[in-house]
């Protein structure tokens, strides 16, 4: 038997760190998801698309694979040519930009509400110049390659076979759409909302994917402080998720989600480009964090059950709903969400915790290091309004042993400073990886 030996001196800067801001399951090999979404963003993203320009053989080229994939995944394709539903509109210079959408169905399960919809949709083109609000500046920069969505149309399809799978949990229907030409002018989009689908009346809800290639610069959504749509989110924060967003009010960008709101539709737009980092010239698929990606699709599938089986979102919420967000259904608010944020040992910063406590307190087990066993624990938790560290839970674990360490390591927490919202003490709710490495020894 190899022999091995534990790194935990070695490895606390790293832990510290880069564990925090960058967790990876890469450790434990592709899941099949994560290798299903490496196959789909290479084919979305590769050159010989040209970028599925508006009009282009890129364009087809990509409105045929996803047609085909969502078809594969048993979802019932809308338009009967695998190309898509072609259309034209005509530009104030007078000349006709032709496109095409690509759209699926999923039927809900509840009489009363399977006559209504959500749609999920992401843009199907790439290049072209984007304006986008960085540091409250808006800048224009010209995007390309796999982040410039490959990443939510691989999503798209990975989100399809799961509701597809779980249909039975779906109260309204769900309509799965890539919309074409939607940089610059929204044309898809527009195109579906005004001219294409007959039944928009009944479209009560919707959810936009874009840029979710990189997830460990952030996960964000943005409703334009829908507090209906943020509702959601912040009652999944009190259950157990692979990963939260941080709801955000500045817009990321100008996109599709402005056409559903312009017909009074609820939207929330998933994007990890929020920031700076979302400012690359070139994107290529060896950017991509797929085991984030892995992970956003689990939380949006969850929001999108959850969302499918409420009551109608209003486009205006009231002013009750706004206070009921603000203080959670439970009382439970997203760590992100605090205005001043919980804070150990003085600091706010999650990975001081890490460093300061769980990596010099973790023990590693015996047997899991007899046995190699290695990897994360992902790990949610609760810090109250008296800082006490409660509701400790495991949200994703590659042993029992590595878990029962970690959730023992972090039940056992000082108490911190609790979070407050408008002044008032709350519940912060919280999630971190612990990580469990080993080395051979010398």
């Amino acid at each position: 038997m190899k022999k091995f030996a534990v790194a935990v001196a070695l490895l606390l800067p790293i832990f510290a760190s880069a564990q925090y801001r960058t967790p990876s399951y890469s450790d434990l090999g592709d899941s099949e998801m994560v290798r299903a979404l490496k196959e789909d963003v290479s084919f979305l993203a590769s050159a010989a698309l040209e970028g599925r320009a508006a009009g282009t053989e890129g364009e087809l080229e990509a409105a045929r694979y996803m047609s085909q994939r969502l078809q594969e995944t048993g979802a019932d394709l809308l338009y009967a040519s695998p190309e898509g539903d072609l259309f034209g509109i005509q530009r104030e210079n007078g000349d006709t930009l032709r496109s095409r959408n690509v759209a699926a169905f999923i039927p809900g399960s509840d009489s009363r509400l399977k006559d209504k919809y959500v749609v999920v949709y992401a843009r199907l083109d790439n290049l072209a110049p984007r304006t986008l609000s960085i540091d409250g500046q808006p800048v224009t920069k010209t995007f390309y390659g796999a982040n410039g969505n490959a990443s939510g149309l691989a999503m798209l399809l990975q989100l399809s076979e799961r509701l597809v799978t779980n249909k039975v949990l779906l109260g309204r229907s769900v309509i799965l759409a890539a919309y074409g030409a939607s940089i610059p002018e929204c044309a898809g989009s527009w195109y579906f909302l005004n001219r294409s689908f007959p039944d928009v009346a009944n479209i009560e809800a919707a959810v936009e994917l874009e840029m979710l290639g990189t997830g460990s610069n952030g996960f964000y959504a943005f409703t334009a402080s829908n507090a209906d749509m943020n509702s959601i989110a912040t009652s999944l924060s009190a259950t157990l998720q692979p990963v939260h967003p941080k709801v955000v009010a500045p817009e990321p960008c100008p996109s599709d989600h402005r056409m559903f709101y312009d017909r009074k539709i609820p939207t929330v737009m998933f994007t990890t480009g929020m920031y700076p980092e979302y400012n690359t010239e070139r994107d290529t698929p060896s950017i991509l964090e797929y085991d984030w990606m892995e992970r956003e699709v689990e939380y949006i599938y969850n929001y999108i059950i959850e969302l499918s089986g409420r009551p109608a979102p209003e486009f205006n919420p009231s002013e009750a709903a706004k206070e009921q967000y603000l203080a959670g259904s439970k009382g439970v608010v997203p760590y992100y969400e605090c205005d001043t944020k919980p804070t150990f040992l003085g600091s706010a910063d999650p990975a001081v915790f890490l460093k300061k406590w769980v990596y010099v307190y973790l023990k590693y087990p015996r047997e899991a290091v007899q046995q190699g066993i290695q990897g994360r624990v992902l790990v949610d938790f609760i810090i109250d309004e008296k800082g006490h560290v409660t509701s400790v839970k495991a949200a994703r674990s590659s042993h029992p042993l590595l878990e029962e360490e970690a959730l023992r390591v972090i039940k056992a927490s000082p108490d911190w400073k609790p979070g407050r919202v408008n002044g008032k003490k709350v519940k912060a709710q919280m999630s971190l990886n612990v990580e469990f490495r080993l080395e051979k020894k010398k």
